[in-house]
């Protein structure tokens, strides 16, 4: 079941926000940990089993981890606190790189194929092991309680807005919220409602219309002209950044209805002038992750100029590795981190100085050719997308002129507008909030849904692009 679906919109999301605020305060956490685990079943059926586990599992590592801390035997808390990532970290590999693994091996001539068995991979498995992860360590440094009541954990671990798709969160950014009695807020749900909104808006009007090109463009079994490859790969800039963001809103927009407050997770990266400042302002969550968790406990940049780079390189690595069990998502991270250091090394002062067109040009181009490695399903498509991209082949170009109707042009006119500041532009400078914009927001929300109700009754075209994740 995923957010844009016309069965989690109109079927299970009233119903279990009805229920939610019917029971009693102390019976609402309950409830939502059983309602996610649900959610999670739709989808996964008995992978849900994997999710029980790791609720159990990082119960009772918490629990473990805080009494011989309690106890000032923080040599054993220690050696529990690695037994419990191990297990933890196990678990993701085995599910999320058996595979991959496997198929390494077949390449090399090590084993045959036909031997073993395919491992299914569980949906948001890196997300909701990142989280338990996260929890077990901060537990072991203090910086938060054990959970005591399993309910309450297997909630954080499993609650359904930031399930399949983050962003990522801390124990320590929502504890006090799983403890405290959730009250209806109107303010607080409606400000939801509008947030979730905007998500689905940005996910099925303009991810969706992108989406289609590029997929278009990639899957393409004939050579296409080289105008179709850059507009393809456009596209997909727009789509990933739009489906991910809006995602993103959705999760946010849903915590506040159930009373939860969410960090944000992106912060308009396609304004960024440098690298650096690209993974400041994307996906936050997992950025900051492993700034916090693997980064700077490998010393970070404490540890001389060389030190650094290599810390970076193996952040960036596992970075690249997080998102999927292939070649191309490890290039990719690889290729960040290579970019991340030459700005360390020289071409970040030259960027401060540089005119600002130049600094996002090179940034935007940067990241355009990564996103080439993340969509490829290999790394020899990869490349020879990028080289058809300079084929200079003026042929073939039907799709530009195809898809240009006035409904696309549009959504392609809201995909730039929506990856700017405009909109803070607007409220600043030209006074939109004003007592009409007040007065008629609910209707003009109302219309963004029913607009995005129509284009799913209308469209069976909604990839779900976290499948890898």
């Amino acid at each position: 079941m995923v957010f844009s679906s016309l069965t989690f919109l109109f079927l299970f999301l009233p119903l279990t926000i009805f229920i939610y605020y019917a029971l009693n305060p102390k019976l609402r956490n309950g409830f939502l940990a059983l309602a996610s685990l649900f959610f999670y079943a739709w989808g996964e059926k008995k992978l849900v089993l994997l999710m029980i586990f790791s609720i159990a599992l990082n119960f009772t590592g918490g629990i473990l981890i805080g009494y011989f801390s309690e106890t000032q035997r923080k040599n054993s808390s220690k050696y529990i606190l690695w037994f419990f990532v191990t297990v933890n970290v196990l678990l993701l590999v085995y599910y999320k790189y058996f595979n991959f693994f496997i198929d390494v091996l077949n390449d090399t001539g090590f084993i045959g194929s036909s031997s073993i068995d395919q491992i299914l991979l569980p949906i948001g498995i890196s997300f909701f092991t990142f989280q338990g992860l996260s929890y077990l360590i901060d537990v072991y440094y203090e910086k938060v309680k054990p959970q005591k009541n399993l309910i309450s954990l297997g909630l954080y671990i499993s609650m359904f807005p930031q399930l399949i798709a983050g962003p990522i969160v801390r124990y320590i950014d929502v504890e006090k919220q799983i403890r405290s009695a959730k009250s209806f807020q109107w303010h607080k749900f409606s400000i939801g409602i509008e947030r979730f909104i905007i998500g689905l808006f940005k996910k099925v009007i303009v991810a969706n219309q992108m989406a289609f090109i590029a997929d278009y463009v990639f899957n393409s079994q004939t050579e296409l002209g080289m105008a179709s490859y850059w507009f393809g790969i456009i596209c997909y800039t727009f789509q990933i950044y739009f489906d991910f963001s809006g995602y993103s809103d959705m999760a946010i927009g849903l915590g506040k209805m159930f009373g939860y407050d969410f960090l944000e997770n992106f912060n308009l990266p396609y304004i960024s002038r440098s690298i650096q400042e690209f993974w400041r302002r994307w996906h936050i969550s997992l950025s900051s992750w492993f700034r916090d968790y693997l980064y700077i406990p490998l010393g970070g940049n404490r540890k001389g100029a060389f030190r650094t780079y290599i810390n970076l390189v193996v952040v960036f690595f596992v970075t690249g590795l997080w998102h999927g069990a292939s070649w191309n998502f490890i290039v990719w991270g690889l290729y960040h981190g290579f970019f991340l250091i030459l700005e360390r090394l020289f071409l970040g002062k030259l960027l401060d100085r540089a005119p600002r067109v130049l600094s996002h040009l090179y940034t935007l181009l940067v990241v355009l050719f990564g996103w080439v490695l993340f969509r490829a399903e290999t790394l020899t498509q990869a490349l020879e997308y990028m080289k058809l991209m300079f084929s200079f082949n003026l042929n073939d170009n039907q799709l530009l002129l195809q898809h240009f109707s006035p409904y696309f042009i549009f959504v392609l006119f809201l995909a730039l507008l929506l990856s700017t500041n405009a909109k803070g532009y607007i409220l600043e400078n030209i006074h939109f909030r004003s007592k009409v914009w007040e007065n008629t927001k609910y209707l003009w929300y109302m219309l963004l849904f029913f607009f995005c109700f129509l284009e799913l009754a209308a469209n069976n075209y909604n990839p779900f692009i976290y499948f890898r994740f």
